[in-house]
């Protein structure tokens, strides 16, 4: 049985202001958005019928928003307010949250500088980014033949629609080949991330994960950062380069969607999800739920 189109789900998106039904939330064909990427966007989730860090995520769609030349009409509390309202709406607890601004169709061609700034926020059940019998036994990654750029060519400190063609080129190529995602290297051929998601590896009780200069310091990132600090493991932000993934011990993936994502093998490179992973997939679960975190504090 196939599922429900995204375009005819039930319930309500946030629109420019308004609640509207799901299915009458609709832009023109002649977008510019559409058609030269000009949009940024968020992902972000709720669980116990709270967003996990909705300002910090919030604060960096403004800034997403900044780099690529313009201003979202919204501040950062209404945005905020806007995501807590459509989650009650909703009737939803645990949930997606995808904030998205746009140039709008009020002129076509590269340039759109006097072109609408629309946003809307999309709210929808997703229990898990990738299969639960996959990801308890670890998830096998290919390597892309597509690399982040360098940031002289490209907005990398955005979170911006455009960048992620090569992440869906990439995750659709290693899916054909039986993969369950890709492992994206950078211009300089070092280990970046997976297609949506931050990387970190294990060896000697140390976290090692590659310096983000190129791809977003995610937000889920910098919370295992954070929980990785807190249990006294050391974390080494470096230049890592392929070769060395026959020298770690373990690996996962972490990001809002995926959250904390044990890996098996990354093409002909195994690991084996051990202590570290499995304490700080602990940790984060328990630091996304309120009442747990509450109860740890």
């Amino acid at each position: 049985m196939m599922a429900v189109s995204f375009d005819q789900q039930d319930g309500y998106i946030w629109f420019n202001g308004e609640f509207v039904q799901w299915a009458d939330a609709k832009v023109h064909v002649l977008t510019h958005g559409l058609h030269y990427a000009s949009a940024v966007f968020e992902g972000e989730r709720a669980y116990d019928g709270e967003i996990f860090k909705l300002t910090e995520h919030t604060e960096r769609l403004h800034e997403s928003a900044r780099i690529l030349g313009f201003k979202i009409p919204y501040s950062v509390e209404e945005i905020d307010e806007a995501c807590r309202q459509l989650l009650a709406k909703q009737g939803m607890k645990d949930a997606y949250v995808r904030p998205i601004a746009w140039r709008g169709s009020e002129s076509m061609g590269v340039s759109a500088q006097n072109n609408r700034i629309n946003l809307a926020i999309a709210i929808w059940e997703w229990p898990s980014y990738f299969d639960p019998e996959q990801k308890l036994k670890g998830i096998r990654l290919d390597i892309a033949e597509y690399r982040r750029p360098d940031p002289r060519t490209a907005p990398s400190k955005s979170k911006a629609a455009g960048l992620y063609m090569i992440c869906t080129l990439s995750k659709h190529a290693a899916e054909a080949k039986g993969y369950a995602d890709a492992m994206m290297l950078d211009w300089r051929g070092q280990v970046a991330e997976a297609t949506g998601a931050n990387i970190f590896f294990v060896k000697d009780g140390k976290l090692h994960t590659p310096t983000p200069d190129c791809f977003l310091n995610g937000i889920t990132r910098q919370t295992i950062i954070d929980l990785a600090k807190r249990r006294g493991i050391e974390v080494v932000e470096r230049v890592i380069m392929p070769e060395e993934l026959e020298g770690f011990e373990q690996c996962f993936i972490c990001g809002t969607a995926a959250e904390v994502t044990p890996v098996a093998e990354i093409g002909p490179y195994s690991f084996k999800p051990a202590e570290i992973t499995k304490v700080l997939m602990e940790d984060y679960s328990n630091e996304v739920r309120p009442g747990l975190r509450a109860a740890a504090e």
